[in-house]
């Protein structure tokens, strides 16, 4: 796992945005947060509750092994 100072935080995005679409999940507000680029910050923004229950879900299936 990379160091939290060597994230590109536009590259986190386009990683969790693919990820997220393969589970058939759209944050739309997901998106760098240009007010605080010297801590990188990713913001996930506001979902419908049924997306944050999709998201839990989704993190639920994952393999606790990887």
């Amino acid at each position: 796992m990379a160091h939290t100072t060597d994230v590109d935080p536009f590259a986190a995005v386009e990683s969790l945005r693919s990820a997220l679409d393969e589970a058939g999940i759209v944050l739309p507000s997901l998106a760098v947060d240009p007010a605080t680029p010297s801590l990188r910050l990713v913001d996930l923004g506001r979902v419908r509750a049924d997306v944050a229950l999709r998201l839990a879900h989704a993190l639920q299936r994952r393999d606790p092994a990887a």
